[in-house]
């Protein structure tokens, strides 16, 4: 009980890090790539998902890459890299998760081909330190980059090169914080910088509470190669409707126009916690299955699905065989706000 006690206090002194002070969590093991070229912008505009057609250096965009039947094959950030921002991109820089790593860097290699394209390996030459919460930007200049951070725009993927001390970083923003990607080999000395100046290390099961009261799926998790984008709610963080040709581009666009998916990703308010793959049954019909499972500091256990769409918001269903049940709600959830 006294290791039960103490992980569960560890867990919240790390979620308020995350949502009142400045968290540092380490991701290196994520999958990065890089394309050069001048053939890079417009080879990678017809393979994914969101319009990268006149993204100039300094910015980004997510987006998803698909099966020719609109599949999901992973998701990524694709940040235009150069010295010059408003200028065009020496290098996309790709990021995704490990597990997608593979299925983006067959697709690249086998679809390149007779574009002026060149792909580099990043994953194991490159650090990637998260700064989140509301204090990323503060710490990011007390180490060092305050007159760096000027040049950062404040949109989301925004990205621009910034100096931390002896370390050379590309930060970027995110929705909740600052993203550092380093040399590798400088990665332990950057932790080091950062937590001088006053980021406090979390797990990355701290961090899972955060991405799930936020309501953002994450790729080989909550999402497959059975899930189509709009299931999956990324309609409006990934995908262009205005742009030209790309892989899976007609299933996505007839069920964004035409269809109703019969799944949607949800929030799912637990009567007590329970595990990922869990069975959800609206009934006697099985609706679903659990995801993403944690216990919530301020909402309590938590969850994503993929749940059927006749299992609307403010459904209850049965959950897995304990007697467990759960309340389908609206993403993001809603936090309460912290006292003063």
């Amino acid at each position: 009980m006294a290791t039960l006690e103490s992980d569960t206090s560890r867990v919240g002194a790390e979620y308020e890090a995350l949502i009142a002070g400045c968290a540092l969590l380490d991701r290196s093991q994520r999958g990065k790539l890089a394309l050069t070229g001048d053939g890079a912008v417009e080879f990678l505009n017809g393979q994914v998902t969101n319009d990268l057609a006149r993204l100039p250096a300094g910015a980004g965009r997510y987006a998803a890459f698909l099966t020719h039947k609109g599949k999901m094959l992973g998701d990524l950030r694709v940040l235009a890299v150069g010295p010059t921002p408003g200028e065009t991109p020496s290098e996309l820089a790709l990021d995704t998760e490990r597990l997608a790593l593979q299925a983006l860097f067959d697709m690249i290699r086998r679809f390149k081909v007779g574009y002026h394209v060149e792909l580099h390996k990043r994953t194991l030459e490159r650090g990637l330190l998260s700064l989140i919460g509301p204090e990323a930007s503060a710490v990011v200049a007390a180490a060092g980059a305050r007159e760096g951070l000027e040049r950062l725009p404040p949109d989301e993927h925004a990205n621009a090169t910034v100096q931390l001390g002896d370390v050379e970083t590309l930060a970027v923003r995110t929705a909740v914080g600052i993203d550092l990607f380093c040399d590798a080999s400088q990665t332990a000395a950057l932790t080091e910088l950062l937590r001088h100046h006053g980021a406090i290390p979390v797990s990355q099961a701290a961090a899972e509470i955060l991405r799930i009261e936020r309501g953002e799926p994450r790729y080989g998790v909550d999402l497959d190669d059975t899930v189509i984008p709009q299931e999956a709610g990324l309609n409006d963080r990934a995908v262009s409707f205005t742009k030209g040709c790309y892989v899976g581009q007609e299933t996505v666009a007839r069920l964004h126009y035409r269809g109703k998916p019969n799944r949607h990703l949800r929030g799912l308010r637990l009567s007590q916690p329970a595990p990922a793959g869990a069975e959800l049954r609206l009934g006697d019909r099985v609706v679903g299955h659990l995801t993403s499972s944690v216990l919530s500091p301020a909402l309590g256990p938590i969850g994503l699905a993929l749940v059927r769409r006749e299992a609307e918001p403010g459904a209850r269903v049965d959950v897995g065989d304990d007697g467990a049940h759960a309340e389908v709600v609206e993403l993001p959830f809603a936090v309460p706000a912290a006292s003063p």
